[in-house]
């Protein structure tokens, strides 16, 4: 489930609010009862998991035998 964020439009009081995708958005501020805007993100940054990452697992092997121009 996504992390919303939201902003009063009377107050100026920007919250986040963990909301299914199904859910309606929200309507109220709950710090002053104003209107609120749902604000569009950037969605969630790039996550890696497990032992680790290596240089090395991504290099290319040389082809053999390649001529160089020149």
């Amino acid at each position: 489930m996504p992390t919303y964020e939201y902003k009063c439009e009377a107050c100026d009081y920007v919250f986040e609010k963990f909301q299914a995708m199904t859910d309606e958005p929200l309507d109220v501020c709950p710090h002053c009862g104003g209107h609120v805007k749902r604000l569009i993100g950037s969605g969630a940054g790039l996550i890696f998991k497990g032992s680790g990452f290596y240089c090395t697992d991504y290099k290319h092997k040389k082809a053999s035998g390649a001529s160089s121009s020149g």
